[in-house]
């Protein structure tokens, strides 16, 4: 590879946007070792992925030594195992050679090397001092680390989805506006834009500038948070002038604080619980913002099928079931194909069989005594053939289930 100046290297690997501590104190030495480290072809971005969790690792041997000194290389160990984590990214991107399986390799290591040197560092502390707290510390830095991703990665799906639909009936309507006006009709339907998009292109500028230059529609889902906070948007673009994106309390700042900030003071306890309580708040606020643009989302899409019939707090058809509706047609009741099933729609279906009537058999009454039941015999015949000879069966036409019948002797009635 030809050698590359420190300023294309930043320009080509560092991301737009990323965490204040990356920023700070992670890309300006990364960026230096990246330039060596590109030279070698050896060094694929997994192998620098591999080498990331085993001083991860290594930090959390330090740290369940817990003493002073061990605290200190532990703390310089894990940020030494970050920056790595942060090279294998960038080197992908400078030659271009990373995978999708490098991505899902990259999250799961993290999430080992943030098991492995949580319950090593609280759990040496224990050790040494039997102070129950530092059990309950591991517990609430693991199950804070896995909320934060496992939120992060919810939101973004569920924002994606929203978006997705947004463009699908968008994309719907202008096909019909299109199809139904013949002069037009080789024309191509502009795409609908987003104004996170815009902003994320254009951070300086205004979003309603941006949303009257749009070319085409342009649909904001945090319409209301602009509106409800006017001052976000200053901070915003003070920050980005810097490359520091706005959530300052993410889960680089929670790691790097508990692993390494912790450590080197050694208040470790102080220092969990102000992270844990600043990135509580932090992930509410996020919490908050996406139910913000969850409305957005629905006006949005109600403007979209104003001319559509609305269903809503109507019963479907289906569920007006029961005998005791009156007035349903037959055919809304039941459906035809599903009470009669042919034999080809399901090649296992098997019909239950036909139950077994006895000929000699008496009906069955609900009703004990029968009020009728004088105008039947007390007994009937039922021959049968035992292999020798017919014989003649007296059997009671009613009695009581799970009862004894007396033998009769002498005449009937006695």
């Amino acid at each position: 590879m030809a050698k590359l100046s420190l300023r294309a290297v930043q320009k080509l690997t560092c991301k737009k946007r990323d965490a204040w501590w990356t920023v700070a104190l992670v890309d300006p030495v990364a960026t230096r070792m990246l330039i060596v480290m590109a030279r070698f072809g050896f060094i694929t971005p997994n192998r620098v992925t591999w080498a990331a969790l085993f001083i991860g690792l290594g930090s959390a041997g330090f740290f369940l030594k817990g003493d002073t000194q061990s605290l200190v290389i532990g703390a310089a160990l894990y940020h030494l195992s970050f920056i790595l984590d942060c090279i294998d990214g960038k080197l992908a991107r400078l030659k271009g050679n990373g995978t999708v399986f490098g991505g899902w390799l990259d999250y799961v290591f993290d999430r080992i090397r943030v098991l492995f040197c949580a319950l090593a560092l609280m759990g040496g502390q224990y050790l040494r001092t039997e102070d129950e707290r530092f059990l309950l510390a591991a517990l609430a830095v693991v199950f804070l680390d896995m909320l934060r991703y496992v939120d992060a990665l919810q939101i973004y799906k569920m924002r994606m989805s929203m978006r997705a639909k947004i463009e699908k009936v968008t994309q719907e309507q202008r096909e019909a506006e299109l199809a139904a006006q013949a002069s037009r009709g080789g024309e191509e339907a502009p795409k609908v834009q987003f104004m996170e998009d815009l902003l994320r292109d254009n951070p300086e500028a205004e979003a309603e500038l941006l949303k009257q230059a749009g070319a085409g529609q342009v649909v904001d889902l945090h319409a209301q948070f602009r509106h409800r906070f006017p001052w976000y948007r200053r901070v915003r673009q003070a920050l980005l002038r810097s490359r520091i994106r706005p959530h300052l309390i993410s889960g680089i700042e929670f790691q790097m604080f508990i692993f390494i900030v912790g450590p080197l003071i050694g208040h470790i306890l102080m220092t969990v619980l102000v992270s844990a309580v600043l990135m509580g708040l932090f992930e509410l606020i996020i919490m908050y913002k996406f139910w913000l643009s969850t409305r957005d989302f629905t006006e949005v899409m109600a403007e979209l099928n104003a001319n559509a019939p609305s269903t809503s707090g109507t019963i479907s058809p289906h569920l007006h079931r029961g005998r005791h509706r009156r007035g349903v047609p037959e055919q809304i009741l039941a459906d035809a194909e599903l009470l009669n099933p042919q034999p080809e729609d399901d090649p296992g279906f098997h019909p239950y069989p036909q139950p077994y009537t006895d000929p000699y058999e008496p009906p069955v009454r609900d009703e004990w005594p029968p009020p009728y039941a004088q105008d039947f015999p007390q007994t009937y015949e039922r021959p049968y053939d035992d292999g020798a000879a017919t014989r003649t069966q007296i059997r009671p036409l009613y009695a009581a289930p799970h009862t004894h019948q007396p033998q009769q002797h002498g005449h009937p009635g006695e």
